[in-house]
């Protein structure tokens, strides 16, 4: 289910639409601006940003809807106070048409005034209403966006309208716990689910390709088996992206990338028997083309349309341009393997009996190998219950086995922190110095500190990441939970109104973060927790690189564009357009629907004012060319 986060933008300048329409007055001067709106800004510069107000439209009736009544009736005093809807359509911006930009962009309806919109302010559904205008017959089945002036003695003093941005959970980095090897809970970006995956191996590689040519052979890739040494692994899932480089016509590199990729998914079929399953998205490479050619003479192509650089591509520029084109013709492939179980076939039931005959017979080892394929079928569908009838000796040489138990419980339900955490302190006792229950403590410490469980120490805690150096922790998981310690620290101060403290911590974040490697979703949490602390330009560099390569999560990239498409410091900018052409690429769809109206799960298709947006969508999106 999404969730969306609506930001109020101000448009406020000193072009004039009439100087009496519907009575507004229209001061030419800021110094007369200033003197008729003075008590209205000061109003909005101190509203509380809980307060949230916006257009609703029923049929052809338009509601004004805000949350906070004693704002709404503090802000409307004077007689001449008001509101004026601008109703908005989006054939305001066909491709074929010029925008001209002007301070009404659509119908404005005639003004509502103070002693009316107080009297007939309402209850509704939580919120309260009042009525604001009605939407002309000829407009009524046109895409229609409504923007709001706000009116001090008759003077517009404010011009708003409502960009619907999208917002997504946030979180601490993902640190994994310990099983056998670091497992990870399945967090995606636009949704959160409360499993977890045991991903023993996830294997990256590219395969590059000549011009017109699509067929791969199944030796060829042999090689790379070999030398990762596979053979307890099935490919589980194969994740392939097929480019073609962007000279010649888009039908005969649609039909070269899936050749390819038919081509890879049959080869890597050819090693095994069990099905593999195969994602394929494919596209013309057209981001590393504009990020390869700025730094060639022929860099001035950043600013012609697809169409007219594929013109230009043949003959000499196709030749000077060709050892670039070249490694723009590949497929870059991403593999789940899931390692060779002998036992997955079996019942849950008859699995427990064998785990128990196992330790009897003091077989540890096979023990391990069915406890992996329970914990599997636990994340699969299986209640953690089936848990209490695995009969493990609380020795020191089942610490492994014990530990995993207890750690699952934690990885099904969150809520089982506190438990858990008791559990790995008894097993803590057995075995003191066991890096695996020493890791998992700490990470268990973080949700009880986050989430005020229960008293702590900070100190005693930061000690006590530090000190898994001691007992084998890679660095680079301490480094991972050091800058989450300043993540809930920041937090907490924040909420103690200790900005001194909290901007230490953010500065740690802003000098430490690099010092380890990021998921998708670690990349997300960190520009969200940036962006929340009102270090917006430090998120959008953290994942600037990242957003013009193609290889970037699809979720992750459009967050990007939810992060800067507002901005049109960073929209009008040539490494834009290949950002967005990355998104194109990858989801032409759901690029062209941020286009569309706000009250549509759009953004708003007034950020076709933008001239480069403007032209990103013309040349994609637009299907009357």
């Amino acid at each position: 289910m999404k969730n969306y986060l609506l930001l109020i933008a101000l448009f406020l300048n000193s072009l004039c639409f009439g100087q009496n329409q519907h009575g507004i007055k229209i001061q030419t001067t800021q110094s007369e601006r200033n003197q008729q709106c003075q008590y209205f800004s000061k109003m909005f510069r101190q509203k509380p940003k809980e307060i949230k107000f916006g257009i609703k439209r029923e049929g052809t009736k338009l509601y004004f809807e805000i949350n906070n009544k004693k704002w709404f009736t503090q802000l409307f005093k004077q007689t001449g106070d008001g509101i004026a809807v601008d109703i908005v359509p989006k054939t305001r911006y066909e491709c074929n048409e010029d925008v001209k930009p002007q301070q009404v962009r659509g119908l404005l309806l005639k003004p509502v005034y103070a002693k009316q919109l107080r009297r007939s302010l309402k209850p509704y559904q939580k919120r309260y209403r009042v009525y604001v205008g009605q939407i002309p017959k000829p407009l009524a089945k046109d895409e229609l966006e409504f923007n709001i002036l706000f009116l001090a003695n008759r003077t517009l003093c404010e011009y708003y309208y409502i960009y619907n941005l999208q917002s997504y959970p946030w979180d601490l980095l993902d640190m994994g716990v310990y099983l056998d090897s670091l497992v990870y809970k399945t967090k995606s970006i636009t949704t959160q689910k409360d499993k977890f995956v045991k991903k023993y191996k996830t294997l990256k590689f590219t395969i590059p390709f000549k011009k017109n040519k699509a067929t791969y052979l199944p030796e060829d890739i042999k090689p790379l088996y070999d030398s990762l040494q596979l053979t307890d692994f099935n490919i589980k899932k194969i994740n392939i992206r097929a480019y073609a480089s962007v000279e010649g016509s888009l039908k005969r590199n649609t039909e070269l990338q899936n050749q390819r990729a038919s081509s890879i998914a049959k080869a890597l079929q050819s090693f095994q028997k069990p099905h593999i399953q195969t994602e394929v998205k494919t596209s013309e490479n057209w981001v590393e083309f504009l990020n390869d050619i700025e730094e060639t003479a022929y860099t001035d192509f950043t600013d012609l349309s697809k169409k007219e650089i594929k013109k230009k591509l043949v003959g000499k520029v196709a030749t000077d341009l060709e050892p670039y084109l070249k490694n723009h013709r590949k497929a870059v492939l991403t593999l789940e393997l899931d390692k060779i179980d002998k036992y997955k076939d079996m019942p849950i039931t008859k699995l427990v009996t064998l785990f128990n005959e196992n330790i009897v017979n003091n077989d540890i080892q096979q023990a391990i190998n069915i406890q992996n394929t329970i914990i599997g079928k636990l994340a699969e569908r299986y209640s953690p219950e089936v848990l209490t009838k695995m009969e493990i000796p609380r020795q020191k040489k089942y610490i492994t086995l014990l530990t995993k138990n207890s750690m699952v419980k934690y990885l099904n339900n969150i809520s089982q922190t506190l438990i858990v955490t008791h559990e790995l302190e008894q097993l803590e006792k057995i075995a003191p110095k066991n890096k695996r229950i020493k890791y998992n403590l700490a990470v268990l410490k973080f949700v009880i500190w986050r989430n005020n469980g229960k008293s702590f120490n900070e100190n005693n805690f930061k000690k006590e990441i530090f000190n898994l150096k001691k007992y084998g922790i890679n660095q680079k998981l301490i480094d991972r939970m050091l800058v989450n310690f300043h993540i809930v620290k920041a937090e907490k101060e924040m909420r103690k109104r200790d900005n001194a403290k909290k901007d230490v911590s953010v500065k740690y974040i802003l000098n430490n973060y690099k010092k380890f490697p990021f998921s998708n979703y670690d990349y997300l949490s960190l520009a969200q927790f940036l962006t929340h602390y009102a270090n917006i330009d430090s998120a959008i560099e953290l994942l600037d690189k990242k957003a013009r390569s193609i290889t970037i999560d699809e979720d992750l990239l459009f967050y990007y564009l939810n992060l800067t498409i507002i901005n049109t410091a960073y929209t009008e900018t040539t490494e834009y357009r290949t950002i967005m052409l990355n998104a194109i690429n990858m989801n032409k769809d759901r690029f062209c629907k941020l286009f569309n109206p706000s009250l549509e799960d759009g953004v708003t298709f007034q950020l076709l004012e933008d001239k480069y947006l403007r032209k990103a969508y013309c040349e994609s999106c637009n299907t009357t060319k």
